[in-house]
């Protein structure tokens, strides 16, 4: 049997996890050109599945068409509503030839659409055709990466239940490389500054316009060189930064803005997942009781699998 919770060091796979990342942006992409806009860019984001990553299906004129990173038989599959299906392997090549394959592999299923063709919120982005650069890819560590988002997205998702206002689903944001999950005041929020790498403002402004508690997880790099927790308010109401949170593990990363909680600390607990939910409950408690939420209207009980929820 293998661990649940599996060792995922971010040093031994910061090539392959670089590389993973830009292919999930060239298919993040596809799917933002050609979906509605929904708020807070949730229509671009891709989602945990029982083999991987998928972008869940996509319009594609009359028909849908869905691409599914295989992560335990390493493929990129597309798969189109009238039948037809293309893939190829997911093995170490660059980003340039990931790219060119995708492209041929829209082109087989007649799905081909105009994307950005270069990366967002990445220091001193390269268009994904000319990028020979990253082209690392290793099986292993791929696999247990996605195995530990297994976990992490079954936990956000229990905790997203105990919320009865506007919360967003758990995603992966492609720009970021973050699984998250997002709850909302009800409020406005002051204009962000704005200032991301690589990444219109109007987005990050549209995304940050309402009072937020948001949480996920990275699998490293920015200012952490070992996989994370996190969680931040924005808006941060005084006193955040300064707020007793648990795990014992977890603190305030000042350069991030963010509280955050080692993966391993988590992962090695006596219970992972109570563990979680404690940092998830208690950075969400220090956000909406110091920026003064309505917790009388927004917060509930978690929920349980085939129990109405109480009116």
């Amino acid at each position: 049997m293998t661990e649940a919770w599996p060792d995922i060091p971010f040093e031994p796979w910061k090539a392959s996890c670089a590389t993973l990342h830009l292919w999930t942006q060239i298919v993040g992409k596809y799917r933002l050109a050609r979906t509605p806009w929904i708020n807070h860019s949730w229509q671009a984001t891709l989602y945990v599945s029982p083999r991987g990553l998928t972008t869940s299906p996509i319009p594609a004129e009359s028909r849908s068409v869905q691409f599914d990173f295989d992560l335990v038989d390493h493929q990129l599959i597309g798969s189109v509503s009238d039948g037809s299906r293309k893939s190829f392997a997911l093995q170490p090549m660059s980003v340039a030839a990931f790219h060119g394959r995708f492209l041929a592999l829209t082109d087989d299923l007649g799905v081909r659409t105009k994307f950005h063709g270069t990366p967002n919120e990445v220091s001193d982005p390269i268009p994904f055709a000319q990028d020979t650069k990253h082209a690392s890819y290793d099986a292993d560590a791929v696999n247990r990466f996605w195995r530990a988002l297994v976990q992490i997205d079954r936990v956000l998702k229990e905790f997203r239940t105990g919320f009865l206002g506007k919360v967003s689903p758990v995603h992966l944001f492609w720009g970021s490389f973050d699984l998250a999950v997002t709850r909302f005041s009800g409020r406005t929020a002051p204009v962000h500054p704005g200032g991301i790498p690589a990444l219109p403002d109007a987005i990050t402004r549209e995304a940050y316009s309402h009072e937020v508690s948001s949480a996920g997880f990275w699998p490293g790099g920015g200012p952490l060189d070992y996989p994370a927790f996190y969680s931040y308010a924005y808006p941060a109401p005084q006193g955040f930064a300064s707020r007793r949170v648990t795990p014992d593990a977890a603190f305030f990363h000042e350069t991030a803005g963010e509280f955050i909680v080692p993966y391993d600390a988590v992962r090695n607990a006596s219970d992972p997942d109570q563990t979680l939910l404690g940092f998830l409950e208690t950075t969400y408690d220090a956000a909406a009781r110091l920026g003064n939420w309505d917790r009388e209207s927004l917060d509930c009980a978690r929920g349980r699998a085939g129990v109405p929820r109480a009116i």
